[in-house]
């Protein structure tokens, strides 16, 4: 079970059922657990952390739980390219596995914030291995006509976490019952850790380059812990100079990258000349534009009057528009898979320039047919991205040399880090720098709001341009 599975054990008309089948069960339920891990505890300790200061303090460390967990999953997931020669990658996920059981424990034990960051640390460290080797892991589980699908299925567990995550954390969420919703994922990490070996492909170590590109590394993490702070600092000027620092810090490392012995991402992956460098670019925009959501709960309350209760569920319908587009496209192939990708930046771009006019506004009715809007664009937004995701997975499976694959799959996940990280940091440097604390209140919101939407929509159409330029490349034109 070392090798890819052969493509012929697989129909080309195949759906996203068959990665259930018998043959492909075991392997779907590990690789599958692996990334709803990640995606379930993120939301669940967003929604736990303020009880966690109520009981133990720790408030102004409050920020750096969210960053060094995502600094700490980058490291997990270039840690698949760089693992020690000779180890498999089943052997790899038990690693990650029992990281992430550790990191649980440590959060659930801890008597002060400080122990609760290391645990997060470890726990980040262990949940960016094992999403990666969900990537990793799609050419040894499944035959070739399988790996759209298996994008597919990851691509809805990221929504349904959406849901999954806030409903365990506000079960949890009252004095000191914030430990069990850490200690809930131990049993269940436990399990993945111990099975790995025996319900996954061993994924021999096939790489020609195992050492690790140390200088990209540490400008990479430096560029995410900068731009995660200044998503959280109240400093309006220094979030400013923060974002500003950590971008030249990505160009620094692009310049390295370039014409680097040792890379951090496969072949062409900082050259737009090669294609999977634009892929990475669209998966990157993608994202960042998606996290202007942050703030849309807020304008909902303010502008528009509608409970918290009402304003969650609305956002939530972006993250089901994510995971009904992943499903509606997931039998795409050739240049369709091009098409949706093309099509779901162009409805995002669409969907977040045109909330200017149906959220950027004062409804102090909760006018029905503004709301309506709404949630037909937010769900838009969320389609538009799960129309082309699993086909951008695909693309850099695809376009990455034999021997490079472990080292694109980790750059998915990074592109995903990064693009969150970044989104965040500039919804925030947005918001409140045209309006929303000062002068706040209704104009405010207004302002922040016209402003947010304007600029996220740029982002989008970076990655239509990018999602265009793939016409032509061999994966564009297979059958």
């Amino acid at each position: 079970m070392s090798t890819p599975a052969s493509s012929a054990s697989a129909a080309p008309s195949a759906s996203v059922w068959s990665l259930f089948s018998p043959a492909h069960l075991a392997a779907s339920l590990m690789l599958a657990g692996g990334i709803s891990l990640y995606a379930i505890e993120t939301y669940v300790t967003a929604t736990v952390m303020p009880s966690v200061v109520r009981d133990i303090g720790g408030l102004p460390l409050f920020a750096w739980v969210t960053t060094l967990y995502v600094a700490c999953s980058v490291l997990g997931s270039i840690f698949i390219a760089i693992r020690p020669r000779g180890m498999s990658l089943n052997r790899t996920y038990v690693i990650g596995a029992f990281l992430f059981l550790a990191g649980s424990l440590i959060c659930a034990l801890a008597p002060t914030m400080e122990t609760v960051l290391i645990g997060r640390a470890v726990q980040g460290f262990g949940a960016g291995t094992l999403s990666t080797l969900g990537y990793a892991f799609i050419r040894y589980a499944y035959p070739e006509p399988l790996w759209g699908k298996a994008s597919t299925l990851y691509a809805a567990i990221w929504g349904i976490s959406t849901f999954i995550g806030p409903t365990i954390g506000g079960f949890f969420a009252h004095d000191s019952a914030w430990r069990y919703a850490f200690a809930i994922i131990i049993p269940f990490a436990l399990a993945m850790g111990t099975l790995a070996p025996w319900l996954l492909p061993e994924g021999a170590d096939d790489r020609t380059e195992t050492k690790a590109p140390v200088r990209q590394m540490v400008l990479l993490i430096a560029s995410v812990l900068m731009v995660s702070f200044a998503g959280t600092t109240e400093n309006v000027s220094l979030r400013v100079w923060l974002v500003v620092a950590a971008v030249a810090t990505i160009a620094v490392m692009v310049a390295i990258e370039w014409n680097a012995p040792v890379r951090l991402l496969p072949r062409g992956g900082v050259n737009l000349k090669n294609p999977i460098s634009r892929v990475y670019i669209a998966m990157f925009m993608l994202l960042a534009t998606l996290l202007c959501d942050i703030y849309i709960p807020y304008f909902l309350q303010v502008l528009h009057h509608v409970t918290p209760l009402i304003s969650g569920y609305l956002v939530a319908l972006i993250a089901l528009g994510w995971t009904i587009g992943a499903f509606f496209s997931a039998n795409l192939k050739g240049r369709t898979m091009r098409l949706a990708i093309t099509c779901g930046a162009a409805l995002e771009a669409v969907t977040t320039g045109l909330l200017i006019f149906t959220m950027a506004r004062d409804n102090p009715d909760s006018d029905l047919t503004l709301l309506i809007a709404n949630t037909v664009l937010l769900f838009g937004m969320g389609f538009g991205v799960g129309l082309g995701w699993a086909h951008l997975v695909t693309y850099v499976l695809k376009l990455a040399g034999e021997d490079e694959k472990d080292k694109a799959s980790a750059g998915i996940t990074t592109m995903q880090s990064l693009g969150s990280a970044f989104g965040a940091a500039m919804a925030g440097v947005t918001v409140n720098s045209t309006g929303l604390i000062a002068p706040g209140g209704v104009a405010g919101n207004i302002s922040a709001g016209t402003w947010l939407f304007a600029l996220f929509t740029l982002p989008a159409v970076v990655a239509l341009v990018a999602s265009i330029s793939l016409r032509g490349t061999a994966t564009d034109t297979a059958s």
